[in-house]
């Protein structure tokens, strides 16, 4: 690096024999007058930490044997409540928990730990295979169960993941550049794992601790997995349901769902999802199950002699539906200002700047020939895949690719400045669309929206990932590819996975798997497909009134910003709509225990609850997932 200049002249840096202008160290970091080259150069002297390993075959090996196992866990989750759950941070203090076990266990063939770029890429595969892989088998595809009664067939499955997962990650290569080395987005979950590594590897003690407490609440939802469900207890026996004595209407509470599961998952979830839509979701679930449901019955629109969740739910999923669809796309819509940047931003992302052609930033970050072959691979292999296995043209096709990348670009650049990837609602406006240009085509319609919904959360993920890089100076051609192998590792695991734990449509919409997710989904599409007239009278006034709560709710919010705590989350009351309400009791039981923990305790809380939260996430989804296919596989009776 070249010396300071006199001090009416900018400093330089000059990295692999070119000089770039650069802004001092004191530049403000929110300045507006500092040009692409000046942001990135200064990066590249202050942040870029160079040749410092990081995508080594051990950090592989990890982000892969993570994100596989982690990606059972999501598709557990996903199939029981809809949501899937970022797996980065978990993925870090495992990584970290393991690591420490092993070199206390093996110190000579563990000497060195992992460098802190190790564990970024690390956690790059890992939250590839964990998060981005499944979240399309616990949405459209498991919709398209639903829709048709049978699976999509393996092979077809294989390369729908694939090419759906690239891409999304080919499609990032040239938002990242604009998105987080020029605007500087926040991508507030890739700050906070940033910090979390950067907690790992500065403080021994705290970072011991966050992986004893995710070892120990893993291990109680482990062992309440065990007890309740392998049919072999050990020490105890935990009942699969607590049926709650009572009734409502003539009808028993057990019926109406109004009961208490023992799992640790649910309350985790609670604990993360926070008080707000905790208690809007038990609201939600009073309404639905404990006055809608019983009428419902009684007027003989719910069969009285089949009373129980999946009778409910064919009802009451018009409203939450409408109520989660018309709120998201409405709250989508009031970030018009995020989306005419997103668009006005499209130019800038493709337009060469020239002091950058052959600049030694370029020689890091991913190659546009890489997009270039990468999108014509992997958008060629979706439109091949929708013709040949689904019949859907090839117009269609090539319409569902465009609007992919225009979708994205916006569900990206929502992820990075508040944290919220509007999948829900990408989809939904493929959907729509596509109900105009294949009315009654059911399959063309759920898979073009799949397209959307799983491209853009693989941007979404990658990018996030990426910032977390950023942050700590990795090498993002690199992270790139650890993303690439992180979905290889999670397909390997998470579509046989889906297969054992899904074999038929039957077992969609019952208490074990509610798939709500899927259920909206496929709810849109039909009513797209049929129209209004096919549904009752009384759930078509339920699709209306939860289209206008829909609406309602957010309005609600911006207009009183004040008694916002006091207003109802919408997403909150709808998803209450599509699961049973001993779901809904258990979440509202861990937002509460959070609440409570946070008012009296808010380091403590602060300190332990997402890591304990995971950790009972992980431990009985995990080990749910293992009795489950061990079952299957007539390992265990009964």
């Amino acid at each position: 690096m070249s010396q300071p200049q006199p001090e009416h002249h900018e400093p330089h840096v000059e990295v692999a024999g070119e000089e770039f202008t650069e802004l001092p160290d004191t530049y403000p970091e929110t300045a507006p007058k500092r040009t692409p080259e000046q942001i990135e150069a200064h990066w590249l002297r202050h942040t870029y930490r160079g040749d410092m390993p990081q995508l080594t075959l051990r950090a592989m090996l990890m982000g892969g044997a993570l994100g596989a196992f982690m990606c059972l866990s999501n598709l557990y989750v996903g199939l029981k409540t809809g949501w899937g759950l970022g797996v980065a941070i978990t993925s870090c203090i495992l990584s970290y928990a393991i690591y420490k076990t092993f070199a206390a266990a093996f110190p000579r063939l563990f000497a060195s730990e992992f460098t802190i770029l190790e564990n970024t890429c690390m956690q790059t595969a890992a939250s590839s295979a964990g998060y981005s892989t499944g979240g399309t088998m616990t949405s459209a595809i498991a919709a398209y169960l639903l829709v048709t009664g049978h699976h999509v067939p393996w092979p077809t499955l294989t390369f729908w993941t694939v090419f759906l997962s690239g891409l999304g990650c080919f499609m990032s290569i040239p938002m990242k550049r604009q998105m987080i080395n020029v605007e500087q987005l926040k991508f507030p979950s890739g700050i906070a794992a940033a910090e979390v590594l950067k907690s790992l590897h500065t403080k021994g003690r705290e970072a011991a601790q966050k992986a004893k407490s995710l070892g120990a609440a893993g291990a109680l939802g482990a062992l309440v997995a065990w007890c309740r469900d392998s049919g072999k207890p050990l020490p105890f026996v935990i009942p699969g349901m607590l049926n709650l004595p009572g009734s409502i209407g003539g009808f028993p509470l057990s019926k109406l769902t109004i009961s208490f599961e023992p799992s640790t998952i649910m309350i985790g979830a609670g604990a993360i999802i926070g008080w707000k839509v905790g208690w809007s979701m038990l609201l939600g679930g009073i309404i639905n199950y404990g006055v809608l449901a019983p009428w419902m019955a009684h007027l003989g629109v719910i069969d009285p002699t089949k009373l129980g969740y999946r009778e409910i739910v064919r009802w009451s999923t018009w409203a939450g539906a409408s109520l989660m669809a018309t709120s998201g796309l409405f709250m989508f819509a009031l970030q018009w200002r995020t989306v005419l940047r997103a668009f006005s931003g499209i130019t800038a992302i493709f337009l060469p700047r020239a002091s950058r052609v052959e600049d030694a930033i370029a020689k890091i970050e991913v190659p546009s020939s890489w997009f270039l072959a990468g999108l014509a691979v992997s958008g060629l292999g979706c439109m091949a895949v929708l013709r040949f296995a689904f019949d859907t043209t090839w117009f269609m096709g090539f319409v569902a690719v465009a609007m992919t990348f225009l979708l994205a670009v916006v569900a990206c650049r929502a992820t990075g400045e508040t944290d919220t990837t509007p999948i829900g609602a990408m989809g939904k406006i493929t959907q729509l669309t596509f109900g105009v240009l294949a009315p009654s085509n059911l399959t063309t319609n759920l898979m073009t929206a799949s397209v959307t919904a799983g491209a853009a959360n693989a941007s979404a993920d990658l990018l996030t990932s990426l910032k977390t890089g950023y942050i700590l100076g990795a090498n993002p051609r690199k992270q790139f590819l650890s993303q690439m192998i992180g979905v290889v590792a999670g397909l390997v695991v998470v579509i046989p996975a889906f297969y054992v734990l899904v074999p038929s449509a039957d077992v969609l919409g019952t208490d074990k798997w509610p798939a709500p997710s899927a259920q909206v989904w496929a709810a849109v599409a039909r009513l797209l497909a049929d129209g209004f007239h096919a549904l009752h009278p009384t759930a078509r006034w339920g699709l209306f009134i939860g289209a206008l709560a829909g609406i309602l709710i957010p309005a609600l919010e911006r207009l009183f910003p004040k008694y916002h705590k006091f207003i109802p989350s919408a997403m909150g009351l709808g998803l209450a709509f599509v699961i049973p309400f001993f779901n809904t009791l258990s979440m509202f039981i861990g937002a509460a225990i959070t609440t409570i923990l946070e008012k009296k305790r808010p380091q403590l809380a602060d300190k332990y609850v997402v890591t304990v939260a995971a950790g009972l996430i992980a431990g009985e989804s995990l080990l749910g997932v293992l009795i489950a296919l061990l079952t299957a596989a007539h390992v265990l009776g009964g």
